[in-house]
């Protein structure tokens, strides 16, 4: 996966890699009964691995008073020095990780995140997090990326990557402005209490949102997509000359026809829902 800048740009996003950094040596110093010392780095470190199949993936998803997804990536080494260290095997370590491995890892970070939603919920608002195991890279590019390592003695000894979507990006962002606003509002109502109150429609000019196309639909029996094969044709319940839905979070914003804008899909609008 490739893409994304790093958390600097942002305090809130620099203090979400923070958090799951200082969370992590919490986490494991308590079950292990030592410092567990993690840094945290904005930039990659060098000669950090490229992501390869035995990486370990962790997918985190944001909702409530936060939304947005968050994604771990953790390569082989890092998963086993972590399990190892979270069940206390001492032991012989193998080359690979093995199932029992990558489930403490989960175990370990389902613990880590819960400490990080309790400490966002206190920042934003009541927050949930589900967090699982993905079988590969997430889809989207991530928009920034911070990189926690354990440190032991002078040798680092695992590695967690961390991508933060462009939605949980976006939102952190908005907690930025509404932390300056507050600054500035309560300055200023110690002047005059006769201070307006800032306009927050500007707060999400810059929230990025996923817009789709929607040619048409079809219902269909589980057995019918079950049988479905590569070649296969599904009819849709419209006509090629009826216009395609523009979806903004799943409502209709507008209507237009397909064009071709130098090799890549495009749309013409035509018809704007002045109800979203």
């Amino acid at each position: 996966m490739t893409g994304g800048g790093n958390g600097s740009e942002s305090p809130q996003i620099a203090k979400m890699l923070q958090l799951w950094s200082d969370t992590l040596s919490q986490v494991l110093g308590q079950i292990s009964g030592q410092p567990r010392p993690f840094k945290l780095l904005l930039e990659e470190p060098s000669e950090f691995p490229s992501a390869v199949k035995s990486d370990l993936w962790v997918a985190a998803s944001f909702s409530g008073a936060l939304r947005g997804e968050l994604c771990l990536r953790l390569p082989a080494s890092s998963s086993i020095s972590l399990a190892r260290i979270f069940v206390g095997d001492t032991g012989t370590a193998p080359d690979v990780p093995t199932a029992e491995d990558q489930e403490a890892v989960l175990e370990l970070l389902r613990q880590v995140g819960g400490l990080v939603t309790t400490a966002a919920s206190s920042i934003a608002g009541e927050t949930h997090l589900h967090l699982d195991r993905a079988e590969s890279a997430p889809s989207w590019a991530a928009s920034s990326r911070g990189w926690v390592l354990l440190n032991e003695g002078d040798k680092t000894s695992g590695v967690v990557e961390i991508h933060i979507s462009a939605a949980l990006a976006a939102a952190l962002r908005i907690e930025d402005k509404v932390a300056i606003t507050s600054t500035e509002t309560s300055s200023v109502s110690t002047q005059s209490n006769s201070s307006a109150a800032p306009p927050k429609l500007d707060l999400l000019m810059d929230v990025e949102l996923s817009a789709t196309l929607r040619f048409g639909r079809r219902r269909m029996l589980l057995r019918e997509i079950l049988d479905l094969t590569p070649g296969a044709v599904v009819e849709l319940d419209r006509q090629v000359s009826e216009p395609v839905d523009v979806l903004l979070d799943g409502r209709v914003l507008a209507k237009g026809e397909v064009v071709v804008v130098e090799g890549h899909y495009g749309l013409r609008v035509t018809e704007l829902n002045s109800g979203v």
